[in-house]
C-alpha cells in the first residue's frame, strides 16, 4: 500500500508539548519522518512561539513556513470539576484554536490533516460499544458537554471543507488517554492521572484512607498515550475516506472519522485499586457519592481503524505500571506537569 505522507513532508504538530503531541512527535521520529537526512521537516512550535488562538498570528505562521501535514493536537482540556467551573474557556478557547488552525490549514494548501478529537463527542446514553454514526444521535453528557461541543464544531468544519471544496481533512475519535506527559494537578486532571497523584500523595505521607470522586461504578476505557501516536501515524500513512478500502457506515458512506481506543473497560473502583496497589498504598480508599459520576458507560467500537489493520500495543496492567514509574521519575527531578 503507498503511503499518504512523504518522508519528505514539512510535519507540524499543534500542541506538540501535551501529552498526545509529545507522543505523535516520537512516534513520528521513531518512523524516520521530520529528518533532515530524509528532507523532511517536523514544526513543533511552542505556546510562546506561536499562539494558536490568535488567528493572525496563526495565518502568517502557515503563510511563512508552509506546512504539508498538519495534526492537530492543541486542545484545552480537563475533567469534571474544571470543565463545570469555566465552561466558557472551554468552549472559546477550543474553538478560536481548531478554527484559526483548520482554516489556515485549508487556506495555505496543507495536503493532508488530521484532526484528534475525543470520546466525549458521543451522545451520553449511546448505544455501546459506540460507533462512529453515533455521532449527534442524542443529547451529551452535561458534565464535559462544553468541551464535546467544540470538538464537534471541529469535526464539521473538517467535513465542511473536504465536502466543498476537497480538503484532505480526518479525524480521530481517542478514548479516554493516559502516560507520560500527563496533567497531575487534583482538581484540573482526568481520573487516571489523579489517581496516581492521590495514591501516590497518600503513601508518601502515610495516610490512613483517600477520598476518590463519585461512586466508583462507571465503566471507562483507557489507552495509553504511545499507542495514539502509533494509531495517529498509522491513520496518515493508510487511511482516506476516499479509498477502496475505507470504512464505511451503515449507509455505505466512507467514514471521515474513526475511534481509537482498545476495546476493553473497566470499573472506576478497579482503575483505582489497580493504581493503589502498583503504588502499594497500604490504606483505605473511600467514595464520595455526593460527586458526580458523569457517563455510566462510554467504549468505543474502535473495529473500523483495526479493520485497516492498527491494533493497541500496550495492556492496561503494563501501561500503568510503566505510568506510575515515570511519574515517579517526573516527581523526583520536579518536572511533573501540574496545570
Amino acid at each position: 500500500m503507498n503511503k499518504k505522507i512523504s518522508y519528505k513532508d514539512k510535519i507540524f504538530i499543534a500542541g506538540s508539548t501535551g501529552m498526545a503531541g509529545k507522543a505523535i512527535k516520537k512516534v513520528l521520529l521513531q518512523n524516520g519522518y521530520g529528518l533532515n537526512e530524509s528532507g523532511g521537516e517536523l514544526l513543533t512550535p511552542n505556546r510562546r512561539d506561536l499562539d494558536l488562538s490568535d488567528e493572525g498570528l496563526v495565518n502568517e505562521w502557515f503563510k511563512k513556513n508552509k506546512p504539508d501535514v498538519v495534526i492537530l493536537a492543541a486542545a484545552k482540556v480537563g475533567g469534571i470539576l474544571v470543565n463545570s467551573q469555566y465552561p466558557a474557556n472551554f468552549l472559546l478557547d477550543n474553538l478560536k484554536i481548531q478554527n484559526n488552525v483548520i482554516e489556515a490549514s485549508w487556506k495555505y494548501d496543507v495536503k493532508r490533516f488530521l484532526f484528534l478529537g475525543s470520546s466525549c463527542i458521543y451522545p451520553k446514553f449511546a448505544e455501546q460499544p459506540i460507533k462512529e454514526e453515533s455521532l449527534l444521535t442524542g443529547e451529551l453528557e452535561p458534565t464535559n458537554q462544553w468541551y464535546a461541543i467544540a470538538k464537534i464544531s471541529g469535526i464539521k468544519l473538517c467535513d465542511a471543507l473536504r465536502k466543498q471544496y476537497g480538503f484532505d481533512a480526518i479525524s480521530l475519535m481517542p478514548t479516554n488517554l493516559y502516560g507520560p506527559g500527563d496533567n497531575y494537578h487534583l482538581q484540573n486532571s482526568h481520573v487516571f492521572a489523579s489517581f496516581i497523584r492521590k495514591f501516590y500523595d497518600a503513601s508518601k505521607a502515610n495516610l490512613s484512607y483517600v477520598t476518590c470522586w463519585g461512586t466508583g461504578k462507571p465503566l471507562r476505557e483507557f489507552m495509553h498515550v504511545d499507542d495514539l501516536g502509533n494509531a495517529v501515524l498509522f491513520a496518515l500513512e493508510n487511511w482516506s475516506p476516499n479509498s477502496e478500502n475505507a470504512p464505511l457506515d451503515s449507509k455505505g458512506i466512507p467514514l471521515t472519522l474513526l475511534n481509537v481506543g482498545t476495546g476493553i473497560d473497566i470499573s472506576i473502583k478497579d482503575l483505582a485499586k489497580e493504581i493503589s496497589q502498583t503504588i502499594g498504598y497500604k490504606g483505605k480508599t473511600e467514595w464520595d457519592n455526593t460527586k458526580p459520576d458523569g457517563t455510566f458507560k462510554k467504549q468505543l467500537d474502535v473495529s473500523k481503524l483495526m479493520s485497516l489493520g492498527w491494533e493497541p500495543k500496550i495492556k492496561l496492567k503494563e501501561g500503568i505500571k510503566n505510568t506510575i514509574n515515570n511519574y515517579k521519575k517526573e516527581v523526583a527531578e520536579k518536572s511533573f506537569r501540574e496545570a
